[in-house]
């Protein structure tokens, strides 16, 4: 499923991030720990240089512990850049991101330090700015795109934070990437075919936790394929249609649901490994993709350049 939605206030605060980016000292991502690399803004990448990020690791509550200490390994291989879990069943881990930042930053002791909170949406930036804040300053809710406009936000100690709103970039060219944004919530549910990410999310649930969707649903057995998965599920909690068949949007709603209550257990869907591999295929995508729109401008050009020809000679001939 490729993801293709980037409304015009996005595209706004991509702009002002660009802009306001040389008055910054540093910059606080916030990332989904349970995708920390798709929920990772390529722009940001291009558009930072070599300012200092620190990655801010939400949700942790949600996400393999394991894993986010391997993501965070990852991460803090790259100069300039330090990584953080965080989650507001435990507000001190988030309050403790005020020492990350003066830490990152020794050379600005006892000056203003300005940092720039930028992320997806829906993956808890508001949430985390209000915590460090101590009083609700930043909007927030449980879908994606609720802030709309930058803000700059004291938080004490010298320190100022400017709120951006959750920006996506406009096209998520890996597919799965794409699936896995959808299946956190950070895609506007008018955007998204619940059956298409439901289906994404059994595949992966089926081939590395088929225990949890055994105990959680009830299940005598685990089916042999997503296909059978989501008609078990849907005859389990009652999801039927007409003639008792199975409803596969409100059964593949459900399954979405529970992935982001976290009521299947902590799951991180993606490892660096795993991503690597997914950019190769990604740019051998992006490759074939890019020859075949190279053949099809050939074969326009060419029927473009028979018309005109023929358009020439009948001219001709009527001369």
């Amino acid at each position: 499923m490729k993801i293709n939605w980037f409304p015009g206030h996005m595209h706004k605060a991509r702009l002002q991030i660009k802009e306001t980016l040389p008055q910054v000292d540093l910059l606080i991502e916030v990332l989904d720990a349970r995708i920390p690399w798709s929920s990772e803004n390529p722009m940001l990448a291009e558009l930072r240089g070599d300012k200092p990020v620190l990655k801010v690791l939400a949700k942790f509550d949600l996400a393999d512990p394991d894993l986010t200490q391997t993501w965070i390994t990852h991460f803090e291989k790259t100069a300039g850049v330090k990584a953080r879990p965080v989650t507001t069943k435990e507000i001190p881990t988030i309050r403790k991101l005020k020492t990350g930042i003066i830490g990152m930053l020794p050379n600005k002791s006892g000056k203003t330090i300005t940092t720039m909170v930028v992320g997806i949406p829906n993956v808890g930036k508001s949430t985390i700015i209000n915590i460090l804040a101590g009083k609700k300053v930043a909007k927030t809710g449980n879908e994606p795109a609720v802030t709309k406009g930058q803000q700059r936000i004291n938080i004490g100690d010298g320190i100022f934070l400017l709120d951006t709103p959750g920006v996506l970039w406009p096209n998520v060219e890996n597919i799965k990437s794409g699936y896995r944004l959808a299946a956190i919530g950070s895609i506007k549910e008018t955007a998204l075919d619940y059956a298409d990410v439901g289906f994404f999310v059994g595949r992966f649930l089926l081939q590395h936790f088929p225990e949890r969707l055994q105990e959680r649903f009830g299940l005598q057995e685990v089916p042999e394929d997503v296909e059978q998965l989501v008609e078990a599920i849907g005859r389990k909690r009652g999801c039927l249609g007409r003639s008792g068949v199975v409803d596969l949007d409100r059964t593949c709603k459900i399954l979405v649901t529970e992935l982001r209550q976290g009521t299947l257990g902590r799951l991180t869907l993606e490892t660096p490994s795993m991503m690597e591999i997914e950019k190769i295929d990604t740019a051998r995508q992006i490759l074939e993709k890019e020859e075949k729109k190279k053949i099809k401008d050939a074969k326009r050009k060419k029927r473009f350049q028979t018309k005109q020809r023929a358009q020439r000679k009948a001219r001709e001939h009527r001369r």
